[in-house]
């Protein structure tokens, strides 16, 4: 069967097999045949030209002295139509360096040419505009020199530059701590029987890892990343150490929390006297569903990622037991009442000109109920699950604001929330202390009205694993969103926001203002859609 598939493909290498097989000999049936596979193969090879070459040919990957692959220059490696991309986006293993990416134009749309080497860090913005094309999807770079991208990308492709070369060292050279060098070994190299960590997640584990343990050895090339990530927070985050960690949706944030838990537990539990290292964590997340996605993480829980998923060593297993860890909404930072009082008794007891009665409690109340695991702890680790939700608004660059209905109550509840996350983390920096805030988010942009321009990227990010390479790496699939309907006359596709369009059609609430429901009439283009 191997015989005939390579027949398939490659006629001439097959028939010089047969040959070899039959000692040598041609007979003259053997002649023709091969004369006609001759015939064949020319033109195979000829049209698979433009494709890359012979599909049984192993695509060369250079890899340094310890066989991790290079991510080198790009350079154009061969031509394709543009709509090869979707139709195949895959060039690279997730367990590898990306060492291949489709070429975009000025618009940030692929242009069915492959080139070599990893795609450079560029930023996109969430914000989507009207009348796009299916092929349209990623035309969603933003410009201008106020958002300093130039920057922040040197850094990134500064950084990943850096990772490079740290992992082709022998571990001698890593300047880490042996517990550390133990779990990057681990993570690199053990064969594992489920899961296999994918190259993402390590990056973004051995990002933090190196920013934590290596740059302050390493004089000036560790210094610029070390006096920008300060910088950055000086100026967004006065007093929180954050650093963001950029991952597509689906590449697994999960189980990078979880790597980094291991690292810094292990090493806490080796090395109690260490201030860089903790056994204490706090993980914040937007709502109830991420929550119970996260129980993952603790070390007794029946399907914990440390054994489940062999992200530790077994021997190292009993050192992540001692880990303290408390999984959160950042709801529960909001100051509660403690006296229930009505609002007459209020009134009459503070009088019209009395100081307000402070009922609520104090911050180290709000602390000794929403983690009192930690309380006893100093210098704890936090960890903002979807952390684009946390931010402090900027001072005194806020626009006017002109968004209308439900888009104003929108940027009004993302304020809201994101003043409630962050006022929380600044309660644990003052009472706990905070050894660092890592925010791992596959859009890591500030929210409209937040006092900077929507869709600009957090400067403390330090680490991008985009869509862009989630896609060529096979991890999620090409997204793809309602483009073009059967209704004309709109800006945008009315299915891409249907409940914006049919609200108005739809039963008010309660009895008396709903009438008589009537499934059969439901709004024309609700009825469309879902028959679709």
């Amino acid at each position: 069967m191997a015989l005939f598939g390579q027949c398939l493909f490659c006629p001439l290498l097959a028939l010089e097999k047969t040959s070899k097989h039959a000692g040598g000999r041609k007979t003259s049936a053997g002649k023709i045949i091969f004369s006609l596979c001759a015939f064949v193969g020319r033109i195979f090879l000829s049209s698979e030209g433009s494709k890359g070459g012979c599909p049984l040919r192993p695509t060369f990957r250079p890899r340094s002295q310890n066989g991790t692959p290079f991510c080198e220059h790009p350079t154009q490696m061969k031509s394709n139509t543009p709509s090869s991309f979707f139709e195949k986006p895959i060039l690279n293993s997730p367990y590898e360096c990306p060492s291949r990416h489709w070429k975009v134009d000025k618009k940030g749309q692929p242009t069915g040419l492959i080139l070599s080497g990893r795609r450079e860090a560029a930023f996109v913005t969430p914000v989507p505009n009207p009348r796009r094309r299916q092929e349209e999807i990623f035309d969603e770079k933003i410009g201008g020199d106020d958002q300093k991208y130039q920057k922040l990308a040197h850094i990134i492709n500064g950084l990943r530059r850096q990772l490079v070369k740290w992992r082709d060292l022998p571990q001698t050279k890593w300047q880490v701590t042996a517990q550390t060098a133990r779990l990057l070994k681990h993570w690199r190299s053990h064969k594992f029987q489920g899961f296999r960590p994918f190259f993402c997640q390590i990056e973004a584990a051995e990002a933090a890892i190196w920013l934590t343990e290596v740059a302050p050895k390493i004089g000036k090339t560790g210094r610029q990343f070390l006096e920008h990530l300060q910088a950055a927070n000086k100026d967004a985050n006065p007093g929180l150490p954050r650093l963001a960690l950029k991952m597509a949706t689906g590449a697994g944030k999960t189980t990078v929390m979880a790597m980094l838990i291991a690292w810094q537990t292990v090493n806490a539990v080796r090395r109690p006297n260490s201030r860089r290292f903790t056994r204490g964590f706090l993980v914040v997340t937007p709502g109830i569903t991420i929550k119970d996605r996260l129980r993952v993480l603790f070390p007794n829980d029946p399907n914990s990622y440390y054994k489940s998923r062999e992200l530790v060593p077994g021997d190292m297993l009993g050192d992540i037991a001692r880990a303290k860890i408390v999984i959160t909404n950042y709801h529960a930072f909001m100051l509660r009442e403690k006296t229930d009082i009505s609002q007459a008794s209020r009134d009459l007891t503070q009088g019209r000109r009395g100081p307000k009665l402070k009922t609520k409690e104090a911050e180290g109340q709000m602390l000794h109920r929403v983690c009192p695991e930690l309380t006893d702890m100093k210098n704890i680790l936090a960890f903002n699950d979807e952390g684009h939700h946390c931010y402090r608004e900027k001072t005194g660059a806020r626009e006017e604001c002109t968004l209308t209905g439900d888009d104003r109550k929108e940027a009004e509840k993302n304020q809201e929330a994101a003043r409630v996350w962050i006022s929380g983390l600044e309660a644990v920096q003052r009472k706990l202390g905070l050894n660092r805030i890592f925010d791992l988010s596959a859009t890591p942009f500030f929210l409209r009205d937040s006092g900077y321009k929507e869709g600009t990227l957090f400067p403390w990010t330090m680490s991008d694993f985009s869509l862009w390479d989630a896609i060529e790496c096979g991890i999620v699939k090409l997204p793809r969103v309602p483009v073009a309907d059967n209704i004309p006359g709109a800006d945008m596709p009315q299915y891409r926001a249907l409940w914006e369009n049919i609200r108005g059609e739809m039963p008010k609430k309660g009895r008396r203002k709903a009438a008589e429901l009537d499934p059969i009439k439901l709004p024309e283009k609700l009825q469309t859609a879902l028959a679709a």
